[in-house]
């Protein structure tokens, strides 16, 4: 398997029985730094795929993107800078930000965008059984998940089909994939997220503040991205499968 995303690891299987000498497939983990018209922002661990998505979404969570249309160019440098070129104010100024649940700090937002008001989402409506084929099909895309066991996954779905689907090490940064994907132009905002990862309070939140009326996940969510669910008035679905739906808010867009 020639792929720049994983590695092929030597291993040894120890059992009751016996020991077994086997290799597994270990994906690779690479820091990069996102730049804001020449002025670095932040950086983040991910996994070196959907990295223009990447830094727009990471952007976006930090409170200096607002809107699709704003962002002019991306550019993913060899020496593991991400530059973005927005149509901004001039003076980007440091925001305060607030490290979140994500684990090892991949979790970050600003305090401004956690505080500020939520404009009305964009209305979408997924059918039962639509919803159960957007399922089966982002797990099916998830072709490092598969092998690794070490990734999380992050899809929309729009229109009948599988508009984008994106993997990363953190949940956070494949939801950011996702959103970068909507601020470029490559997938509609009235559309359905779903994510492999737990909701918490930050990924609600981005996706809430983009506009994205249906979130659902294969596992639960966190008393406060239910508390912002219930107040952008956004559909959270958890414990997502193919023939079951736990919906914890505004049920009426799942038809």
């Amino acid at each position: 398997m020639n792929n720049p995303l994983v590695l092929r690891q030597q291993t040894v299987i120890l059992t009751e029985e016996c020991r077994d000498d086997a290799h597994e497939w270990v994906v690779v983990e690479q820091p990069y730094r996102v730049a804001l018209n020449d002025r670095e922002i932040g950086a983040s661990m991910v996994l070196a795929t959907g990295l223009e998505e990447f830094g727009a979404g990471f952007l976006f969570g930090q409170g200096y993107i607002d809107h699709p249309g704003q962002v002019r160019e991306v550019l993913v440098c060899p020496e593991g800078r991400i530059e973005v070129h927005a149509d901004v104010e001039e003076d980007i100024e440091p925001k305060e930000v607030i490290i979140t649940s994500g684990c090892g700090g991949t979790g970050r937002i600003t305090r401004e965008m956690l505080e500020g008001r939520i404009e009305p989402l964009k209305e979408y409506c997924l059918g039962f059984a639509e919803a159960g084929e957007f399922i089966r099909q982002a797990l099916l895309a998830s072709d490092l998940g598969q092998k690794t066991h070490c990734v999380h996954g992050c899809g929309l779905w729009a229109e009948g089909k599988l508009q984008v689907f994106f993997e990363d090490i953190g949940r956070h940064n494949a939801v950011d994939k996702v959103i970068g994907a909507i601020l470029l132009g490559k997938a509609p905002v009235n559309g359905a997220v779903y994510t492999t990862g737990r909701l918490t309070s930050d990924m609600v939140l981005k996706c809430a503040r983009l506009g994205i009326p249906i979130v659902m996940s294969r596992t639960s969510t966190s008393s406060l991205a239910l508390a912002i669910a219930r107040q952008a008035g956004l559909t959270l679905v958890c414990y997502a499968r193919p023939g079951r739906l736990n919906i914890y808010n505004a049920p009426e867009r799942i038809v």
